[in-house]
């Protein structure tokens, strides 16, 4: 079998707030009529518009490579780009193409991915729910009201960035700091939200990697009373040493690593102990072959893996796959109001219910694509859809 085509689908969920941007899919074609999808996004910047171009340019070095040679290829595509930092854009390309081919060799093999990564270590795929607040709330009891709703539909764990939902928040951004009125606000939705849904549901809080260290501690330190289950990105990803000031000064649990790229991002931040979760993407850090592979390095040093999900729904799935396989895996992350998006562009429903995901059992990622609907919404340069 030989790969003849790839081809890349920019398109625009109308349900999505537009400045996430558009979703990229890209479609690896080969000789046996045997096609395999897999997704590059990424919303920050605009930044899937330079993927989609990066794709275009591999196309040749793919057309006529055996699709089975997963391993091979992922070198081939990482190893191209050493020189310009293979870690962020390639990769992002890289894991669009990686997951497309473990589809291939899972519809190639009938059987589901997880299959072939060494078979089920559980039934389903835990979840927690991210965007499930309406867009206007505001006051701290709106907050609790909508979380009492996520829990009484059956979610034991949610999301929040309760600082940065008001853009105000952050007019010096780059010095790292908020405004005391904006932070005490953010704790008392926090505090509402626990009264609300009581101690045993997690509450993970995303800073969004927008604090210097004093905030970062200071915000954390607040948080801790409420009895929270992680603080996620508390301080930009470049330094390590401003991660580890805030890990040892404050008793919540840190979460990093959707802006990580492969292992060797991960691995310094396993060896000094810097974080309690790690959160790769897997259409950011190298597809399902190396979202697998920090996934056992993180094991190695117990840590749970906790995959970050803020684009379309093959990411969705190709994340499900290795949750399905990896025994230290914590849950995956979904916008529970973009459930209706996730679907829009598959001919059946992924397997959302309530707290948990059940993956098909059909072969290679278990969707189908529906092409005429990213037709009908395609992604144009102007920003539009046509």
């Amino acid at each position: 079998m030989k790969i003849t085509d790839v081809r890349t689908f920019l398109y625009a969920n109308p349900d999505v707030n537009p400045r996430f941007g558009p979703i990229l899919f890209v479609r690896v074609d080969t000789d046996a009529g045997i096609s395999g999808w897999g997704e590059g996004s990424t919303w920050a910047g605009g930044s899937a518009l330079i993927v989609d171009y990066g794709l275009r340019q591999i196309r040749d070095m793919l057309i006529g490579r055996d699709p089975s040679e997963i391993e091979a290829i992922w070198h081939d595509i990482y190893r191209r780009y050493t020189y310009m930092g293979s870690r962020g854009m390639p990769t992002q390309m890289l894991s669009a193409i990686d997951i497309a081919l473990w589809d291939i060799k899972g519809k190639d093999l009938v059987r589901p991915i997880y299959d072939l990564l060494g078979g089920k270590v559980r039934e389903t795929v835990p979840v927690y729910a991210n965007a499930w607040w309406p867009d206007d709330a505001h006051e701290p009891r709106d907050f609790a009201e909508a979380a009492l709703r996520t829990v009484e539909l059956g979610h034991q764990a949610m999301k929040i960035d309760p600082f940065s939902e008001m853009a105000e928040a952050f007019p010096g951004y780059v010095s790292g700091e908020i405004t005391p009125e904006h932070e005490s606000r953010g704790i008392a939705r926090i505090a509402a939200i626990r009264e609300a849904v009581g101690p045993n549901i997690h509450i993970l809080i995303d800073a969004h990697g927008q604090y210097d260290v004093p905030s970062a501690i200071r915000v954390a330190d607040r948080l801790a009373e409420l009895d929270i289950a992680w603080l996620e990105e508390p301080v930009p990803p470049e330094s390590h040493d401003a991660l580890r000031q805030v890990r040892e000064n404050t008793a919540v649990p840190i979460c990093v690593g959707e802006r990580l790229f492969t292992r060797f991002d991960f691995a310094p931040i396993l060896e000094r102990r810097l974080a309690d979760f790690v959160m790769p993407d897997v259409c950011w850090t190298g597809g399902i072959s190396e979202l697998r592979r920090i996934g056992a390095l993180a094991e190695a040093h117990y840590v749970p893996l906790s995959p970050h999900n803020a684009a379309g729904p093959i990411q969705i799935a190709a994340g499900s796959h290795v949750g399905m396989t990896t025994p230290n895996f914590y849950r995956l992350e979904h916008a529970m109001n973009w459930i209706p998006a996730y679907n829009a562009p598959l001919r059946e429903p992924l397997g959302f219910e309530s707290d948990f995901l059940t993956v098909s059992d059909r072969p290679g990622l278990g969707i189908e694509v529906d092409e005429d609907y990213l037709e009908a919404h395609r992604y144009l340069e102007s920003g539009t859809v046509g």
